[in-house]
């Protein structure tokens, strides 16, 4: 790799694709090169078209910089299955126009996977199936959400159209205060000038979106934060089915993925955890599994029926590995 300029300036390239600053030195001793060779490799980079920014002195260095345009990229084995399989879920999202431009750049992505990793998001794609839409209705405008998220950020007031769940149609004036997907659905989280309260917004349900003039100071939303307001929103779906888990993790480590699960802890070691977890049947059930596993080891204790699921899961996945 040392003498490999080609091989060099890829190896380079991943690390400056961390988007931290690297001082000259700390890619030399990566590299296991001198200084010179890495300044030649930058600019070898620059050549091909990728935006690196650089400072001077004792304490230069070097970061990857936002371009004009989208240079190649470098990506491992593990992070190409996952941008492979993220663009597959994207496809089925309720985003208008979202669906084509998914495919297409799930089609280039696949013809270039070699053939082991193929194999590994066929059996990803072929054992996890996406819920179908029920209705056409359902579908977010892209331009709304870019709306609201400029809304967000700049906290401006903005009005809209709503359709309520019993099909009644009203006018609000909000302070939009943060973006929650959650599944196939988005909702705004939002307070609600007119009645004085904080409200989630179904995006499908949002039509006409337009500035309503002004700016608007933060204010703390229940909870903490607009996922977990939406989270405790959501809550009172009905999920008959249970299943408790072990997990090879601190608690602590899950409350990321854990926000997201309908969840009771049993007990708490300082090594693992066991979890009750709810779900509407035991295929919901088994992804959330599979997305605990993402973070830890995980076992399922009981019922049986969930874990001869998740063991076919597994069988398949590792046959096409």
């Amino acid at each position: 790799m040392r003498n490999d300029p080609t091989g060099r300036a890829l190896r380079l390239l991943s690390l400056l694709q961390t988007h931290r600053f690297w001082q000259c030195h700390e890619l030399a001793a990566r590299l296991e090169v001198t200084e010179r060779t890495v300044r030649r490799d930058v600019d070898r980079l620059r050549e091909l078209g990728y935006p690196i920014d650089s400072t001077s002195g004792q304490y230069g260095g070097y970061r990857l910089a936002t371009g004009a345009h989208v240079p190649p990229l470098i990506v491992d084995d593990d992070e190409a299955v996952a941008i492979a399989v993220g663009l597959g879920y994207a496809a089925a999202a309720a985003i208008e126009g979202m669906e084509e431009t998914s495919l297409r750049a799930l089609t280039k992505i696949e013809s270039l996977l070699p053939h082991r990793l193929r194999r590994r998001v066929s059996a990803l794609h072929s054992s996890v199936t996406p819920m179908r839409r029920t209705a056409d209705d359902d579908i977010v405008d892209p331009c709304a959400l870019s709306a609201f998220a400029a809304a967000c950020r700049d906290l401006e007031h903005v009005r809209f159209d709503y359709r309520r769940g019993d099909g009644g149609e009203s006018r609000r004036i909000v302070e939009p205060h943060g973006l929650v997907t959650a599944g196939r659905r988005w909702y705004l989280v939002a307070w609600d000038r007119d009645r004085g309260g904080w409200r989630t917004f179904r995006l499908d349900r949002i039509r006409e979106v337009r500035p309503a003039g002004g700016h608007f100071e933060p204010r703390a939303i229940p909870g903490g934060d607009a996922a977990t307001f939406v989270a405790n929103t959501l809550g009172s779906t009905r999920r008959p089915q249970e299943a408790t888990l072990r997990v090879r993790s601190t608690f602590a480590e899950l409350a990321g993925v854990l926000r997201w699960i309908d969840h009771t802890p049993i007990e708490v070691a300082a090594d693992y955890c066991l979890l009750l977890i709810r779900g509407e049947d035991l295929g919901r059930l088994a992804m959330t599994v599979a997305r605990l596993a993402l973070t830890a080891p995980v076992t399922v204790v009981e019922p049986a029926e969930l874990a001869n699921i998740v063991a076919r899961l597994t069988t398949h996945l590792e046959e096409n590995t």
